[in-house]
């Protein structure tokens, strides 16, 4: 029996594609190419699954182009690269990679909220400049961490995460805002009271990101948002680019609306508003929050093993549209 056609959209480790070898006949892109969108179908058509990095679209256009496909398997947690109902439609199996990331998104997003509130990016580059020729009482007076209100919107699997760490770990008070309200058994394990969006706006010292991306999320945190908060508070955002206006965060932070910022998404990533480039009070982070080795790794394997789990027991291990193998 011939082995079903996949496709690696991106660099993956060595170890997820011998993983996968003994299953399928692979495509792989260790390269790290883009593909066009004229590409990106020319490929697919040819697949019966894909080992998609989160970036690639599985849309109605692509998959109409592409009837053999039965099977998509982000590496990532988000998955707005996939139009869920469309696959369904398609009958297209679509997986993401949740829980694997969680605790070490949460790590990442609290060092950005602690390297932000205290300055340190703007510290280390006065060194780097060869700045630093004295010591002062006020120097680089950043904002406390220890004891002050943090509020989390997103309260899913990585924001209760960075929620225990802030309760238990540095004795913050946390608020968190949610589509929907944790179970009470859930927010006492986190230490966290629900409250509107704007109450938390305008109450927490440090704001964190942690929503998925859909069109009704877009610009969660916007010009109208941003006036809400205190002129002392800070704002991080490890969710996804689009959950920020950038260019109305940039004015913000240059007009001393806010205090700083962390970003380690952003609007059409790779590329960077200018705007945000000229802020001294702003960290910079290459969508990197998830990135270890073991992590990375993990995310990949459950990709892979899903896609396995799919062709040879017709199950998948983290399903987003199960009605389709039903």
């Amino acid at each position: 029996m011939s082995k079903p056609n996949i496709i690696v959209t991106r660099h993956v480790y060595p170890e997820a594609l011998d993983h996968l070898a003994p299953h399928f006949n692979i495509t792989d892109n260790q390269a790290d190419k883009s593909y066009s969108l004229d590409e990106w179908i020319a490929l697919l058509s040819q697949q019966d699954g894909a080992l998609t990095m989160g970036i690639e679209p599985v849309n109605e256009q692509v998959l109409s182009a592409c009837p053999k496909l039965r099977i998509c398997a982000n590496l990532s947690v988000g998955y707005n690269n996939f139009d869920v109902p469309a696959m369904t439609r398609h009958k297209v199996v679509a997986t993401n990679a949740p829980d694997v990331l969680t605790e070490t998104t949460a790590d990442f997003g609290f060092a950005l909220m602690m390297a932000t509130a205290r300055r340190i990016t703007e510290g280390e580059n006065y060194i780097r400049r060869g700045d630093w020729h004295k010591w002062k009482l006020d120097f680089f007076c950043g904002a406390e961490v220890h004891g002050s209100t943090l509020g989390i919107i997103g309260m899913g699997r990585i924001g209760q995460a960075i929620a225990r760490r802030a309760a238990h770990g540095f004795g913050m008070k946390v608020i968190y805002h949610n589509r929907s309200r944790l179970a009470l058994d859930k927010e006492a394990d986190c230490k966290a009271q629900y409250v509107s969006k704007a109450e938390l706006l305008q109450t927490a010292d440090h704001v964190v990101l942690v929503v998925p991306y859909s069109k009704e999320a877009h610009h969660t945190i916007g010009a109208a948002e941003l006036a809400l908060m205190k002129p002392t508070a800070t704002l991080v955002n490890i969710a996804r680019g689009g959950i920020v206006d950038d260019a109305a965060l940039a004015q913000a932070l240059q007009s001393g609306q806010i205090a700083a910022a962390g970003l380690d998404v952003f609007e059409g990533e790779p590329k960077v508003h200018p705007d945000l480039l000229t802020c001294h009070n702003l960290v910079l982070t290459p969508h990197i929050a998830s990135s270890t080795k073991s992590t990375r790794l993990g995310m990949a394997m459950l990709a892979a093993n899903n896609l396995i789990s799919f062709f040879n027991e017709g199950h998948v291990l983290t399903p987003l549209n199960p009605e389709v193998l039903s």
